[in-house]
Order: structure tokens, then sequence, then C-alpha cells
């Protein structure tokens, strides 16, 4: 694959994959949680909803450098990304991502605690796996035969 194939699939991923945990720095210690990623290539970010009285958006002012995992292990693809994050009051934005899941947390997007937390992705890694069956087979495969089995594609791409 292309450079550009590489970006474009990590995009894609991202995008397809949808969920990822959010690691941000505590002091020294590492922390992550689950949140649902609106992924705006068009705008080289990626988007969450957050609330203000979050420990996350204090850890971000203190220290931007986040990491982004995405797994989707039924298809084994994974993509890892690094970058910088801010925290806005942007009501024009947060109108924009609102969406049926958010009303888990607000009951609406002009609940004045919603903030958005915005990620511009520095560089990212993915696995492209081969889904969860094949992959078991080439395995076994590789296993029986002293070689090493293609799970797919890989890259380490700058965006």
């Amino acid at each position: 694959m292309t450079d550009e194939k590489h970006v474009d699939r990590v995009w894609e991923l991202m995008n397809e994959i949808g969920f990822c945990m959010l690691s941000t720095r505590d002091g020294t210690e590492i922390r992550a949680r689950p949140m649902a990623a609106h992924v705006v290539r068009d705008e080289h970010a990626i988007y969450f909803l957050t609330d203000a009285e979050s420990h996350k958006d204090e850890e971000v002012a203190r220290e931007p450098h986040v990491g982004l995992a995405f797994a989707d292990t039924g298809k084994h693809n994974y993509v890892s990304v690094t970058g910088r994050a801010t925290v806005s009051n942007d009501r024009k934005k947060i109108r924009e991502l609102w969406s049926t899941p958010a009303r888990a947390w607000w009951e609406s997007p002009d609940d004045p605690s919603i903030r958005v937390l915005t990620i511009i992705p520095n560089d990212a890694q993915y696995w492209d796996g081969p889904g969860k069956t094949v992959g078991l087979i080439k395995m076994l495969a590789a296993a029986l035969s002293d070689s090493r089995p293609d799970m797919g594609d890989k890259a380490k791409v700058n965006l």
C-alpha cells in the first residue's frame, strides 16, 4: 500500500470501529476510558462529547498529549492514535455532534455541562486483520509449517 492508502485505511478503520479507549495522563499515571468517537477526516479531527465535571478535562488541560485505541476484535482490526487534545464549549459543534447515544448522559445538546473534546491526531499505527476465523486458520497453518502467518496489513503513518 502507498502511504496515502495507509492514511486512508486508518481514517476508515477509526470511523468503522467508532468507539475507542481514550488515554490521558493523571500525574504519573495513565488513565483510559471508553468513548464514542466522531471521526471527521475533512477537519483532521476526532471529536468526543464530554462533561465539564469529568476528570479527563482537567487531565487534558494539564497534559494535552493523549492516546486513542480503537479495536474491532471480531475482525482483528486495531488502530492506535497519538495526538493533542483540547476541550471547548463550542455550542455549535456540540449540536452538530449530538446523537441518540448522547441522551444516555445528557437530556439535550443545550445542557450547559457538555463540552467538546477535540483530538488532532499526529500519527497512528494500524493492524488490518483477516478476520477471526481466517486468522485462526492462518495461525494454525503457520504453527504446523514453522512459518509466520500473514495476518493482514499493518503500518505506522503520520497523519
